[in-house]
């Protein structure tokens, strides 16, 4: 008995560290924060859902995630300008318009001649400007994919800046998690709270 109010506490108190790291998230972010990507370089963003405009998508540098013809997300560099060689932000992306061109691109075309053919026929899109919206990394699991992503870009011989910065698309704070999270704890505390009562009693 003794054991399981161990585990139950222990239980309650990881519950109640992943409720309050939700909700301080979303309490920092009810609204993403608005920049340019020249401030976005030069300053960095003061919280983790950000929403970036003036930048340019470089599909020709995009990384494969998954790393096998099974293709869901690449990353994918965003430029101050569409002729930049500074790579400075990346961003992470699910779309299907990207993730079919560069298919497209990589994988069904046979010949550097069908490439190039291809790519001057969709320039505008491969080099279009971009706005993004989504979340960077906030915590200690985040921060040790970031530095994955930074050891993908080197063995890929890519330049990587001590800040650069990775956004994923689309991401957002989770609204209904940290409510979860913490309601468990409290009541997993409460039961913990009521056992111990009535054992005192017997």
């Amino acid at each position: 008995m003794k054991r399981f109010r161990v585990t139950l506490l222990v239980v309650c108190l990881l519950l109640g560290w992943l409720g309050y790291t939700d909700l301080s998230l979303l309490l920092r972010n009810r609204e993403p924060q608005q920049l340019s990507i020249s401030e976005l370089i030069a300053q960095g963003p003061d919280r983790e859902w950000i929403n970036v405009s003036g930048g340019y998508q470089d599909l020709i540098q995009a990384i494969n995630m998954s790393g096998t013809m099974d293709i869901d997300a690449f990353l994918v560099p965003l430029k101050q300008s569409a002729n930049s060689s500074d790579v400075n932000v990346w961003f992470e992306t699910r779309d299907p318009q990207i993730v079919a061109h560069l298919k497209t691109y990589y994988f069904k075309l046979d010949t550097d001649e069908q490439r190039q053919q291809y790519l001057a026929e969709n320039k505008d899109f491969f080099f279009a400007r971009r706005e993004i919206k989504g979340m960077i990394a906030d915590n200690l699991v985040a921060d040790s994919n970031t530095e994955k992503l930074k050891e993908l870009l080197k063995e890929m011989k890519l330049p990587v800046s001590d800040n650069v910065i990775f956004i994923s698309e689309g991401k957002k704070p989770e609204s209904l998690r940290g409510f979860f999270f913490a309601a468990m704890a409290v009541i997993g505390l409460l039961k913990l709270l009521f056992d111990l009562k009535a054992s005192r009693k017997k």
